[in-house]
């Protein structure tokens, strides 16, 4: 599943959220997911917060096979900006 089949799945989820923030996931040479309210789009652009993982990891992670605390501690995933974004991402993809 590539960045853009990932962001149609999550379009949904976005909408009806009420999630007002901008995330960025970036999954490096396969591209990113902008999150800015309630809108998103495979174009990169600034973010509040910017969690990077690998495209395997994201994947992983929206299917609740990895836990995010775990893969921040292993170095699997970091997180640049507002931290407390992350956090709140459990709206979006809990």
């Amino acid at each position: 599943m590539g960045v853009q089949d990932i962001a149609d799945k999550l379009k949904s989820q976005v909408e009806s959220a009420g999630f007002n923030r901008s995330v960025k996931f970036d999954t490096g040479s396969d591209g990113v997911i902008l999150i800015d309210g309630t809108s998103i789009s495979t174009t990169d652009g600034p973010a509040d917060c910017t969690i990077k993982l690998s495209l395997d990891d994201l994947e992983s992670l929206l299917a609740g096979d990895l836990n995010p605390t775990m893969a921040f501690m292993s170095g699997k995933l970091k997180i640049e900006g507002d931290m407390s974004i992350a956090m709140q991402l459990s709206q979006l993809i809990g």
